[in-house]
């Protein structure tokens, strides 16, 4: 039990940048590090500019100090999601508004009883943005861990009746455009997955009929014997984001043939291809799905297919899982608002024996990171993201020290336990 008696916010950077997708889709041009052209997206100044977040702080009754970080995806304001989050813009809200309600509530019985409170709070008549849901409820995990003395992985797992896994989860690093590079980075602190390899378009990376990809997963598997050591078999997740169905005019059978090839190239590694396909809506997205994934297993085929686009909310989790439209579900963590709604797609996934994929965004913070680290530990994904940033080494030193030392917590607290 805590009572929240101060609520601060403060102005914070994310680990990347806001894109305005539907000015690069539209022509925008990179130049170094930024975009060259008019911007698209209400809220924008500039196609590419600072990723901003807000750090939360809850002061409780006890002196004790619980945080967490509002952020939002890399692409905001795109695919029906939130509007562009500025933190000038979200500051006052939250000292005028959000504050004054937090403070008159309480005392506050569990971790799951103030975040579904946060997930409820409309003001206006309008919910919070997913950016402020997903910050605020890290601080009420981060306060209840505070009030119980104990670690945000052991709140989750007492809330949620889960079994306690003090075994270490699969890391997914993403190397960005900076493909080649990066991918030595991951293969030399061998990574468990790799390299996302932000595969975004078809003439320049894909390929026309998908050579260039070939022969990007060709050089991998290469440079994974040459700079590995025995017995290092990463998995291989590739993210296309919908080029391959672009690319041979959504030929389903084409999309399979070209599916198998990839396969092929990936060797004695596992392959996970995320987002083949945009049909377009949600409803189209699921049925090319589950019939990509029903297809590709009755031909024997080890490829696992990763839901991603149209698959943003928990009920869309939910609805992707239960149709088998995919091997495995990307669960984006900002995009589902409050950090519960991640808690409960990680084990609706399991249950349904889909892989959960915890996800998130380059965009987002380093305590933001940390704290879907300690979920994901009480919850046990097949994996999760290196983030924020596309630099490597920097988000996989995150979440990898993360886990580590919540993991070494856990054991000696397991020990303990017994002697007593």
């Amino acid at each position: 039990m805590f009572t929240v008696t101060d609520v601060i916010a403060s102005p914070a950077l994310t680990g990347f940048y806001f894109d305005d997708q539907l000015a690069i889709k539209k022509g925008a041009r990179e130049n170094g590090s930024a975009y060259e052209g008019e911007t698209a997206t209400a809220g924008f100044k500039s196609v590419r500019q600072a990723g901003e977040a807000i750090s939360i702080e809850f002061i409780l009754a006890d002196g004790q100090r619980a945080g967490g970080d509002c952020a939002a995806v890399q692409y905001s304001g795109a695919a029906g999601r939130d509007p562009l989050f500025l933190s000038q813009n979200f500051i006052p809200l939250i000292e005028e508004k959000i504050r004054p309600l937090l403070l008159k509530e309480g005392p506050w019985q569990s971790f799951k009883e103030m975040a579904q409170r946060i997930e409820n709070i409309e003001i206006e008549g309008k919910k919070l943005h997913t950016a402020l849901r997903y910050g605020l409820t890290q601080a009420a995990l981060d306060a209840m861990a505070k009030a119980q003395k104990k670690s945000r992985t052991e709140v989750i797992v007492e809330e949620y009746d889960l079994d306690l896994n003090i075994n270490p989860i699969d890391i997914f690093c993403q190397t960005g455009d900076d493909r080649y590079l990066n991918a030595d980075k991951a293969i030399i602190k061998r990574v468990d997955v790799l390299p996302h390899a932000l595969i975004n378009n078809i003439e320049d990376k894909l390929g026309n009929q998908g050579e260039k990809l070939i022969s990007y997963l060709e050089w991998l598997v290469e440079r994974i014997q040459k700079l590995g050591e025995p017995g290092y078999q990463p998995i291989i997740h590739i993210d296309v984001y919908g080029t391959i169905g672009e690319a041979f005019s959504q030929d389903r059978e084409a999309i399979i043939d070209y599916i198998l090839q990839l396969e092929k190239a990936a060797g004695p590694h596992t392959l996970r291809l995320e987002g083949p396909v945009d049909a377009g809506s949600r409803a189209k997205q699921l049925e090319v799905l589950a019939d990509l994934t029903a297809r590709l297993t009755e031909l024997g085929s080890k490829v696992e297919i990763v839901a991603d686009e149209w698959c943003n909310t928990l009920a869309d989790i939910k609805e992707f899982a239960r149709q088998r439209a995919g091997h495995m579900i990307q669960i984006k963590t900002p995009d589902l608002g409050g950090i519960h709604n991640t808690i409960e797609a990680v084990l609706f996934c399991r249950q349904q024996g889909i892989g959960a994929y915890q996800g998130g965004t380059c965009n987002e913070t380093d305590r933001s990171a940390r704290i879907c680290t300690d979920i994901a530990l009480a919850t046990r994904p097949d994996q999760i993201l290196a983030k924020p940033g596309m630099g490597v080494d920097e988000g996989l030193m995150i979440v990898n020290n993360q886990m580590q030392r919540t993991l070494k917590y856990l054991e000696q607290q397991a020990k303990d336990d017994k002697n007593d």
